[in-house]
């Protein structure tokens, strides 16, 4: 059985994280993700929206991964490798060759990331009170339920326009 594992925060939950996270899962027979915890964010200088309970919560209800544990700090990536029996570290390109210290312990490999969305561009768009889309594909989140106002395939906005836009009718919704 392979086992790959990732680290990250995984705030305000997005395309660009679930397709990193499925192409991570096809490297493997076993997924683990390690999410940040809030008081590690707060040493990195970041702050999240959603709290450390409710993104591992959002990270263990994709089918694909199998076990969440919490990152508290920069050093726990080795012995999370040793304890797991890790076969693959995975993280996106973006992180390219920060982590090759790891290399002695199992293979590294850097994702492409997903080009066009980023938590920070959405946090960016939200603070100009432009509207950001943040699930464009549908059945992206197969077996995901929608907002109770969302029509089926509705595309959900955040920050400057009304809730949910129906895409057959190219209206917003109640």
């Amino acid at each position: 059985m392979k086992t790959v594992i990732t680290y990250g925060t995984f705030d305000m939950f997005h395309v660009g994280h679930l397709r990193l996270l499925q192409r991570m899962a096809a490297l493997g027979d076993r997924t683990i993700v390690a999410v940040s915890t809030d008081e590690f964010n707060a040493i990195k200088g970041k702050r999240a929206v959603i709290p450390f309970d409710e993104r591992c919560e959002i990270i263990q209800a994709l089918r694909f991964v199998d076990q969440v544990i919490p990152e508290a700090d920069w050093s726990q990536k080795a012995q999370d490798i040793a304890r797991h029996n890790v076969d693959t570290f995975v993280m996106g390109d973006d992180w390219a060759g920060r982590f090759d210290f790891l290399k002695s312990l199992c293979e590294v490999v850097y994702l492409p990331r997903t080009q066009g969305i980023s938590t920070t561009e959405i946090r960016t768009s939200v603070a100009r009170g432009a509207p950001t889309l943040v699930c464009a594909e549908p059945g992206a989140l197969d077996g995901a339920t929608t907002a109770p106002s969302a029509p089926r395939g509705g595309l959900t906005l955040v920050g400057g326009a009304r809730d949910v836009v129906d895409p057959d009718r190219g209206e917003h919704g109640d």
